[in-house]
């Protein structure tokens, strides 16, 4: 049935079923089981107050900005990079060590005070650091690439988008909640896996949305189960939270990378037509969407010390689920096989297929602003290293074989190689 009427027995469904491989956590939570779901709340509680408990709030000092809920050690370091979370060289990695992995729910109170949506929608300061917890937690820890610091990492490219002024002149507060909502739930239950594997392996989601977005279905439907869960929103009028519900669904099914396409022309016919009406509510979504779709790849376009962490963890997760594959006797999927696909390899397909085609339309829908412009040159420069390491690879693998020795694992090779 439509997504739309499903509500809450959506969310509740998609937790029944279980891998017939994997004992991933997505699959063995049920919130139809009483006591799973009470221990579930439970955990949540507890580390809602411990998080709390370890606060200046709760030691009776009151900090000049009540919103920074950090331990006094990480305090000042954590609150001087918030001050530049603007900067496109903001560093994830380092803030997420510096919250003590609570980089999602730290940024997004920030930003949410930043924008003034608290203020704004009238949101209890508490119930909104109780979602985002819950949002946090929900997402797998163990998976390398798509976990929460991930979604801190696209939520805060999303809030340098939002200050983009071709699009910042127009936006409402709804627009900028809904555009920080989306970025930070867009992943979020992600099982470490793709659609494809889901299909093969006769999963319960695939079936439950017809093998059509399969993952980001799932997103979209655990973010409203947790916002009503949380009843964050409940104090607004039914038809603005039934609004967002569904505006917030269709930015994060914009993710689906099968859909890249279809919105790529869309967004080429409006360039070249110019006619984007930003004053209109449907093209700012619209253009909501193509924001995130390039907060959630823009990896290639960050400083090159942090583009190649990420495209290393992404690439274990390809290596994860290929050895998955392999140890069950499925056809290992496209990029998944470390033995033949490289790093290297990867990412310089993944820049000139998908990348940079987005970021170019980018650019020009902001009129080459800094930002474009920087992040376009880390991509070219990226992408040089990546096919200098790739040349270095081959190299290596050439001379190992003229000398008669076994070449060891591709990736191996580019470990010794690799120079950053």
């Amino acid at each position: 049935g439509d997504a739309r009427v499903r509500g809450q027995t959506g969310v509740l469904a998609e937790r029944r079923g279980s891998y017939p491989f994997i004992d991933f956590r997505l699959l063995n939570n049920t919130t139809l089981s009483g006591e799973i779901g009470t221990k579930k709340k439970v955990k949540r509680l507890l580390s809602f107050q411990r998080y709390f408990h370890a606060s200046r709030l709760l030691r009776g000092i009151v900090p000049q900005a009540s919103l920074y809920l950090l331990d006094e050690d990480y305090l000042g370091q954590a609150r001087h990079m918030l001050s530049k979370v603007g900067m496109w060289d903001f560093d994830i990695f380092l803030f997420d060590r510096l919250t003590n992995g609570n980089s999602l729910v730290t940024l997004l109170c920030h930003l949410f005070n930043v924008h003034g949506l608290i203020h704004h929608f009238q949101l209890d300061m508490v119930t909104l650091h109780r979602f985002l917890v819950m949002v946090q937690e929900d997402y797998h820890s163990q998976n390398p690439y798509h976990n929460a610091v991930h979604a801190a990492d696209v939520t805060q490219a999303m809030h340098c988008y939002l200050r983009e002024p071709k699009l910042a002149n127009f936006l409402t507060p709804l627009d900028i909640m809904l555009g920080l909502l989306a970025a930070a739930a867009h992943d979020v239950d992600h099982p470490g896996v793709n659609q494809p594997f889901l299909i093969k392996t006769k999963h319960h989601l695939a079936s439950l949305y017809q093998n059509v977005s399969v993952l980001e279905n799932h997103h979209w439907r655990s973010t409203i189960g947790m916002l009503r869960e949380s009843r964050l929103l409940a104090h607004l009028p039914k038809e603005v939270t039934q609004d967002i519900e569904q505006q917030l669904g269709s930015l994060i099914l914009a993710t689906d990378i099968n859909r890249q396409n279809e919105f790529l022309i869309r967004l080429k016919s409006h360039l070249d037509n110019q006619d984007l009406r930003l004053e209109d509510a449907q093209d700012r979504h619209f253009m909501l969407q193509i924001a995130l779709k390039c907060a959630d790849i823009c990896n290639p376009c960050r400083l090159w010390e942090l583009s190649k962490q990420w495209s290393e963890r992404v690439c274990e997760e390809f290596y994860r689920q290929g050895d998955l594959e392999q140890k069950f006797e499925l056809d290992i999927s496209p990029l998944c096989n470390q033995q033949k696909d490289t790093i290297p390899s990867i990412q310089i397909g993944f820049m000139t297929y998908i990348v940079e085609p987005l970021f170019e339309r980018w650019a020009q829908f902001t009129g080459d602003t800094p930002l474009s412009e920087n992040m376009l040159n880390h991509l070219r420069r990226n992408k040089a290293k990546w096919r200098s390491l790739l040349h270095k690879q081959h190299s290596s693998n050439r001379s190992s074989e003229h000398s008669g020795q076994v070449t060891g694992s591709q990736e191996q090779t580019l470990n010794e190689e690799e120079t950053p």
